[in-house]
């Protein structure tokens, strides 16, 4: 009885370590969120003071002046451009990525490991050696300061990574499924959208979800290609931090406005967030 009794106890006592682990880990994350979005509603005085003052007055002065109530710019042309490019790159990339895939995985090419490679190798080259070949090239063709260049940008960008995640997702298809679907008399557009796709659907949701975060939050091309017109999100944030003046809780604020995409995508698809990146993990 009591032989038995000692290990349960054991594994009892793990998994609460774990769970205790689990969530310090998880304050620990989410402090510094909680602490921008408390000092974006203090006054910059307030925000300034350090150690910061937690029981200060609570304001919505730098939510206004994020969104122009004080006479600055508005930040909808910057968000709407950060839209544009982020959905619509991220469409791009889908509809690349899904028969390259295919291609790799379930009706694998000849040394398609030596392709995978390719792909990923294709990361490894710092992003700042290629902005100013890419600069010239934008300005000889006349296309800076156009959301239809960081389009292409980001979808060049993220199609490595995006192959390379739904290689995994696609290998654990059945095979048997897109035969029978072949015998049946479907082309291969059919057998993609209406057989693979249904199938790793959440692998599919992981890989825009993390395209999407990486083209929202790209910053380096947006600053150097990109002037009034397509300027986005991050290069109008980047506008508040200044030698002179008080900008914390207005940076804050903005901060915490231009997250909030990202968060609401992660938190809508968070169920199929965790099956896509636990799909294909264990052969």
């Amino acid at each position: 009885m009591s032989s038995t009794a000692t290990p349960t106890r054991g594994r009892f006592r793990g998994g609460a370590g774990l769970g205790l682990v689990a969530w310090l880990a998880g304050i620990v994350f989410f402090l510094p969120i909680a602490w921008m979005a408390l000092t974006s509603f203090h006054s910059e005085a307030d925000a300034a003071t350090n150690p910061p003052s937690f029981g200060a007055a609570l304001t919505l002065d730098g939510y206004r002046e994020f969104f122009g109530a004080g006479g600055g710019a508005s930040p909808w042309p910057s968000l709407i451009n950060s839209t544009v490019a982020s959905v619509v790159s991220t469409l791009l990339v889908l509809l690349l990525a899904l028969p390259a895939a295919y291609a790799l995985s379930i009706r694998p090419v000849r040394k398609w490991t030596d392709v995978l490679f390719f792909f990923l190798s294709t990361k490894m080259l710092p992003v700042v050696a290629g902005l100013l070949p890419i600069y010239l090239f934008a300005k000889n063709a006349g296309m800076l300061d156009n959301i239809w260049l960081l389009v292409l940008l980001y979808t060049s960008m993220n199609l490595p990574i995006a192959v390379w995640m739904m290689h995994s997702f696609l290998a654990e298809v059945p095979v048997a499924v897109i035969e029978a679907a072949q015998i049946d008399g479907a082309r291969l557009p059919t057998v993609l959208t209406r057989v693979v796709a249904p199938i790793a659907l959440p692998g599919i949701a992981a890989t825009a979800l993390i395209c999407f975060i990486f083209s929202w939050n790209e910053l380096l091309f947006a600053r150097v290609l990109t002037g009034v017109v397509a300027e986005t999100a991050p290069v109008f944030l980047t506008g508040f931090i200044t030698s002179q003046g008080l900008f914390l809780a207005k940076v804050c604020a903005a901060s915490l406005v231009i997250s909030l995409p990202v968060l609401a995508a992660g938190f809508a698809a968070q169920d199929k967030l965790v099956q896509g990146l636990s799909l294909g993990a264990v052969k």
